[in-house]
């Protein structure tokens, strides 16, 4: 008896070309207008038009993986949760980057585990079923380039700073080194990236992916640009700098 079900994405969300999706099934989508697209004016959508030519928009769609969510808090410091603040750093790179014209797709849009979602995974295991859901979702897109938000915690708060996390391999540390540079201008600290061999999501997912760890809640420093919109919202538009640049370079 095949116990194997078709993977489903019910709630993760998508910007495609200017236009907002939510992904019901797999092969159905969804289309509506996202209203904050559609306000551009003819003379910023033809400079829009001509970078989007550039950069090959068209040709690329960037996955935005929200770590954690749901019964799976990941770390925390007090009542700070990091699944929180991936979710608030997340949309609003999901909106950057749709408002820039990309293709964008966001993984999930509430406070849920994908692991929820995975029907079609026999395991007993909720973590592997969780990140079965999130590679399957990357390779059905498909996506080219996954950036999956994270937050570190450490013994000590005066740990602090960013840090991003690459796969073995030239295009994934092209993404880190790039994303890691215009995270360290908002930090003002000068890390590199690392490689992050054991982690599921770098050794599976076929398209160039990343981790980023955007800061430390355990330290007071960082937990000033992590827990307030303000802070968040400079988070987000130093990680879209960063991937715009690197599909620039390639």
């Amino acid at each position: 008896m095949n116990n194997w079900r078709k993977p489903s994405f019910p709630r993760a969300a998508a910007v495609i070309c200017g236009f907002r999706i939510t992904l019901t099934t797999l092969g159905l989508l969804l289309l509506f207008m996202g209203s904050s697209f559609a306000s551009a004016t003819p003379e910023k959508s033809v400079m829009k038009d001509d970078r989007q030519h550039i950069l090959g928009h068209g040709h690329r769609l960037i996955l935005i993986d929200a770590g954690h969510g749901g019964i799976d808090g990941g770390t925390s410091y007090g009542n700070i949760l990091e699944k929180d603040i991936t979710l608030d750093i997340s949309r609003r790179l999901f909106l950057l980057l749709g408002s820039d014209g990309f293709d964008v797709a966001l993984n999930r849009n509430g406070d849920y585990a994908p692991s929820d979602e995975n029907r079609w995974l026999r395991s007993k295991s909720r973590h592997l079923r969780d990140l079965a859901q999130r590679k399957e979702l990357a390779e059905t897109l498909p996506a080219t380039v996954v950036v999956s938000i994270h937050i570190n915690w450490a013994p000590s708060p005066s740990k602090h700073g960013p840090l991003v996390l690459y796969r073995q391999e030239g295009r994934s540390f092209m993404l880190a080194k790039s994303i890691q540079h215009q995270l360290n201008n908002l930090y003002d600290v000068e890390a590199h990236p690392r490689p992050g061999k054991p982690f599921y999501l770098l050794n599976k997912i076929t398209a160039t992916t990343v981790i980023v760890e955007a800061g430390f809640v355990s330290s007071p420093t960082d937990r000033e640009k992590l827990c307030t919109p303000k802070g968040q919202q400079q988070i987000a538009e130093a990680i879209a700098d960063g991937i715009v640049a690197y599909l620039m370079e390639v």
